[in-house]
């Protein structure tokens, strides 16, 4: 028998289509979902073992070979900028890295020369600015980056944006779209060699199984 591959699934809303979609692709029996609440489990007959980490995890895991292949967002990989390979869309997930402000409001002077801007994505926000020549002092936030306009804290969020109902709710409005982003199949660079046949196995399966256009 070959060896097993192992999947590294992200925790989440992510969770069930990623699910779903192994399922199409024949690897899934029907009764596993999000709700068995595993970390990890095998599924013998697929040949593959699965470990369901925090999203930010995924591509860590699978970098250092913890884990043969990963289910992640491309935001995370434009972010993160490890060394994996990247060879399919999935085209599930799908949502937007936005910059955003309160709503109505116009250019902000502040006594400060930068731009201070909230977000969870500092690279990707520095690199955005950076292009255009704009200052910026960003502010890491891990959650509610929406409230920081609101009290102050911040002239601009970057932040991934999917229906902008978050945004409406609490005043703000996009302003730019720095990047679209679906969930991807990242590739430990040495599982590749080692476990070529069942992960190109793999990839050609999800590439068939995959929605024909990006989703939600």
């Amino acid at each position: 028998m070959s060896e097993m591959v192992t999947v590294a699934l992200s925790k989440g809303k992510l969770l069930d289509p990623t699910l779903a979609l192994f399922q199409q692709a024949g690897y899934l029996g029907p009764e596993l979902s999000s709700d068995d609440r595993k970390l990890a489990f095998d599924v013998p007959q697929s040949g593959l073992s699965f470990l369901v980490v925090r999203p930010t995890d995924v591509p860590t895991y699978v970098e250092y070979g913890a884990a043969d292949v990963g289910v992640a967002g491309k935001d995370l990989l434009l972010e993160q900028q490890l060394d994996v390979y990247e060879p399919l869309d999935l085209r599930i997930g799908w949502c937007r890295i936005s910059v955003a402000a309160l709503a109505g409001l116009d250019e902000r002077t502040r006594l400060s020369s930068k731009l201070r801007v909230a977000t969870k994505y500092p690279n990707i926000t520095e690199l955005h600015f950076n292009r255009q020549g704009i200052p910026v002092e960003i502010i890491k936030l891990y959650g509610s980056i929406e409230l920081a306009p609101v009290v102050g804290l911040a002239d601009r969020i970057v932040d991934l944006v999917s229906s902008g109902e978050t945004l409406k709710a609490n005043n703000l409005q996009e302003m730019e779209t720095i990047a679209e982003s679906t969930a991807r199949l990242i590739v430990n660079r040495a599982s590749l060699k080692m476990k070529h046949q069942a992960i190109t196995t793999m990839i050609n399966r999800l590439r068939k199984s995959r929605p024909k256009t990006a989703c939600a």
